[in-house]
């Protein structure tokens, strides 16, 4: 199992959470077969996603996908704020 963990500064979360929801990458034919959400308790402006795939080449695809297709266009990415912080993780257990 592989993660695609992105965190980002946010301007406002009902706004961020329309985009994510109108899944501009198209994340299930992308691979993804889970994903989550996380917000820190001390900061309403920032998100974690957490998005899950069985194939490493999956998660690179739409990482890409989300640098070409989405964070470089605020029609697609209204309420982001700040360049986006990923990493791909491999489950180790």
């Amino acid at each position: 199992m592989f993660t695609l963990r992105i965190e980002h500064g946010i301007k406002d979360f009902g706004l961020w959470k329309q985009a994510f929801d109108r899944d501009p990458v198209d994340r299930a034919a992308s691979g993804v077969v889970g994903h989550r959400i996380s917000r820190p308790v001390d900061d309403s402006h920032y998100v974690v996603v957490e998005l899950d795939f069985n194939e490493l080449r999956e998660a690179e695809q739409l990482l890409a996908n989300l640098k070409a297709k989405v964070w470089n266009s605020p029609a697609v990415s209204p309420a982001l704020h700040g360049a986006p912080q990923t990493r791909i993780l491999e489950s180790a257990v």
